[in-house]
């Protein structure tokens, strides 16, 4: 199945309707974001950066779950030769490249972990899964918002654990990084950022 805009946007509508939730629009705010500071980055295409945001959290289609929608929406997008789309799936969970950082429970098989676990391995990530990762820590179902205040809305929802400061040190490399590519702060180019931030 082609990868375009409008099987995109198909995708997550009809994943809406299976399992509605503020994750939908979470998703869509993933996908400006990651639009928005890709267009500033010249190895980077805007318009593939905003399907791969949009389609990070498809697994959450198949119900209410925590790292199962992980593997879920890997098989989803798989099944359709989204590739890219597909490991992102994964990896956007992953900042650090080792399963057990993980801070939600692992709600899947014994084989579908060990397959995570070694598809973690072995990936090879690149600007897109490093922006779709940063770009979910910008995103609330609200608008954009901080990373201190996404990293304090993920916190209370799933707890502490012990990789949670090592997962925030890495999204604000990634914020650094993505400064730099981009010549200007990144919250510059999230409209709405301080209103939605401080509502």
């Amino acid at each position: 199945m082609e990868f375009n805009q409008k099987t995109a946007e198909q995708a997550l509508e009809q994943a809406s309707q299976s399992n509605p939730g503020r994750w939908v629009e979470h998703s869509r705010y993933v996908a400006m974001a990651c639009q928005n500071i890709a267009a500033r980055c010249k190895d980077l295409s805007a318009d593939w950066a905003y399907l791969l945001g949009l389609l990070h959290d498809i697994g959450r289609y198949a119900g209410v779950s925590q790292e199962k929608h992980l593997i879920d929406g890997y098989r989803y997008c798989m099944e359709r030769g989204w590739e890219k789309a597909a490991q992102i799936c994964i990896s956007h969970a992953f900042m650090i490249k080792d399963i057990e950082t993980s801070i939600g429970q692992f709600d899947v098989s014994r084989e579908d972990y060990l397959f995570m676990k070694q598809f973690l391995e072995t990936a090879v990530y690149d600007d897109y899964d490093r922006l779709v990762q940063l770009c979910d820590a910008l995103a609330l179902p609200t608008g954009f918002c901080l990373l201190e205040k996404r990293f304090v809305d993920v916190t209370l929802r799933y707890g502490m654990h012990p990789a949670t400061v090592r997962r925030w040190r890495k999204i604000l490399e990634l914020k650094e990084y993505f400064t730099e590519q981009a010549g200007c702060p990144i919250y510059e180019l999230l409209p709405g950022v301080v209103e939605n931030s401080f509502r």
